[in-house]
């Protein structure tokens, strides 16, 4: 008689790669049932989530709009993902970065952007660094779950962002619960004229070619891995362990920042509540979907920014709840974790 018997065994490295690529046409076979709810045909609907956001250049171009924050929120999870510290609070910090920089734009005024830009860009990077720090000492110094505080801070800079829009900068002609516009001096300069992309993208871009050289050619990178491997062993090895971690969850912090002076400085002009919508939170779905390889990162932040765009055009064209989107992003996320897990598993056959 024969048995099945689940049993560890890793998959051979070059599986690893495909599974984003598996994940995602299991996503969109789970999540048919959902656009079949809806009353839409799943296929029509998945035409609008990937091609229709394609077809002409506007629509293409807000792909790159929305992707441009998921870059940078995707970047620094992975970051910190990469040397085993668990930062859920990509979204705190991009929301510290864009209060920083609202405060920048606010309290310059006619100043050169030559002088504005680099001052919210190195704005928005320390301020996240500094959001992201007392979850790194608490972590380094007592050994308290990064996890937990990264989270549980998320929750107190959306405090803090509504009770600046409600007090000190609340707009006093309309009482809007909105931050006063930003100096022209430090609105990042648009990439193509007439359209939302602006200088915001270009540095994620970069960001990202920075943080591919630092984890594969530098010895820093060497360090994070080994961490993120084997805390013990990497200790072992003479590694500085809480010294890194604390730099990695330092930088991971300010990257996310970067994320939130480009929502201000590129798109909004000005401090709102809304000015995020989660994503922080998306971004681990991209370090995740990416791998946390930086070149993975970016891919998946653009299929991400693709689904964001495609799923207004499928609310318009079929109807469907907008949140059509959130929900497939939250199961890709789900499903690319399972695949991972599972990749370090088989099934054998086993005679009784």
């Amino acid at each position: 008689m024969s048995k099945f018997r689940i049993e560890r065994a890793p998959a051979p490295m070059w599986v690893r790669p495909l599974i984003p690529f598996i994940a995602i046409p299991v996503t969109f076979l789970l999540t048919s049932a959902l656009v079949l709810a809806a009353g839409a045909n799943p296929l029509e609907a998945y035409y609008h989530f990937l091609i229709s956001p394609l077809s002409n250049s506007y629509s293409a171009i807000e792909v790159l709009v929305k992707s441009t924050p998921l870059l940078l929120t995707g970047a620094a999870v992975a970051f910190a993902f990469n040397a085993g510290y668990w930062n859920i609070g990509a979204e705190g910090q991009l929301y510290a970065g864009a209060i920083m920089a609202t405060f920048i734009g606010i309290t310059l005024n006619n100043v050169s952007p030559f002088v504005g830009i680099p001052a919210m860009i190195v704005g928005g990077f320390v301020a996240g660094m500094l959001w992201a720090l007392v979850p790194a000492l608490l972590k380094v110094k007592l050994n308290i779950d990064e996890v937990v505080t990264t989270l549980l801070l998320n929750s107190v800079v959306l405090f803090v962002t509504s009770f600046l829009l409600n007090g000190a900068w609340r707009d006093p002609i309309s009482m809007w619960p909105q931050s006063p516009e930003i100096d022209p001096g430090t609105v990042f300069i648009k990439l193509i004229p007439r359209t939302r992309l602006h200088l915001g993208f270009l540095l994620a871009l970069v960001v990202i070619v920075i943080e591919w050289f630092v984890l594969t050619r530098t010895s820093f990178g060497l360090k994070m891995r080994a961490i993120g491997y084997s805390r013990e062993g990497a200790r072992f090895a003479g590694i500085k362990v809480n010294r890194t971690m604390l730099t990695v969850a330092l930088v991971s912090g300010g990257i996310a920042g970067l994320a939130g002076a480009g929502e201000v400085a590129g798109i909004h002009f000005h401090l709102i509540d809304a000015l995020s919508d989660g994503l922080g939170y998306s971004g681990i779905v991209i370090a995740t979907l990416g791998g946390l390889n930086p070149f993975g990162v970016g891919l998946a932040a653009l299929f991400v920014g693709l689904i964001d765009t495609g799923a207004q055009s499928v609310s318009r064209a079929l109807g469907v709840p907008v949140y059509l989107g959130d929900v497939v992003q939250s199961t890709l996320l789900l499903v690319t974790l399972s695949l991972f897990l599972l990749n370090n598993y088989r099934i054998r056959k086993v005679e009784a």
